[in-house]
């Protein structure tokens, strides 16, 4: 009669026969710990990392409406194709300032090199201290929009009752036109926000003569 197969089992009843299964077990464990802790550890690091190389990235390439910062007007000079740009402002919670453009909106040329005022004023009975940030919409316009000069890029200290006219001096780059996909693209709207800041830096207010306004550049 033909045999069936069978299926060998090794089964043991022996005391003491699992516990080098249990110690490879144990050992998987303590390298599969071991492993996620590093994984943790480094995805932390990154993170902390990524925090600058975002500011960086963003500030080189325009990304996410940041703004570009120029030293001198464009070399080309004007050209004739015109847009309008819109003034936005905003106060974040917790700061007794009001904040606005003196105008809502004005129209360039682009290349042109243009002087706009924003009118602060502390409403606080107390001094105050902020920092704004800033963007331009629509977000792929920011490597085009060059600022020369701005109030964004320093604190700002406030006296009580104060009231400040903070100038941005700025042009749209004329390597826009080259860009097909702003064809249609006429209006460009600059946002600023400021916010509070805890730890302000302890400095002596402007002088008066700081307050004077400088004729568009």
């Amino acid at each position: 009669m033909d045999r069936e197969p069978t299926i060998s089992q090794n089964v043991s009843t022996e005391p003491g026969n699992g516990q080098p299964a249990r110690r490879r077990g144990l050992g998987r464990d303590v390298v599969v710990a071991s492993i996620c802790g590093g994984v943790v550890a480094l995805m932390v690091g990154a993170s902390y990392a990524a925090v600058p190389f975002y500011n960086w990235f963003c500030r080189a390439t325009g990304f996410n409406g940041t703004t570009q910062v120029a030293t001198a007007a464009p070399a080309t000079g004007p050209i004739g194709r015109k847009i309008s740009v819109r003034f936005d402002s905003n106060v974040a919670p917790g700061l007794p300032w009001k904040f606005e453009p003196e105008q809502n909106e004005i129209e360039v040329n682009i290349g042109q090199v243009v002087t706009v005022f924003y009118t602060v004023t502390n409403q606080a009975a107390r001094t105050t201290a902020a920092q704004a940030a800033y963007n331009v919409a629509p977000l792929t316009v920011g490597s085009y929009f060059q600022k020369i000069n701005c109030f964004c890029f320093t604190e700002q200290t406030m006296a009580p009752g104060e009231k400040r006219e903070m100038p941005v001096v700025f042009y749209v780059d004329p390597s826009i036109a080259e860009d097909n996909e702003n064809d249609g693209l006429n209006t460009i709207t600059l946002s600023y926000t400021f916010y509070p800041v805890k730890d302000p830096v302890v400095k002596p207010l402007a002088s008066g003569e700081d307050d004077k306004r400088k004729g568009n550049l």
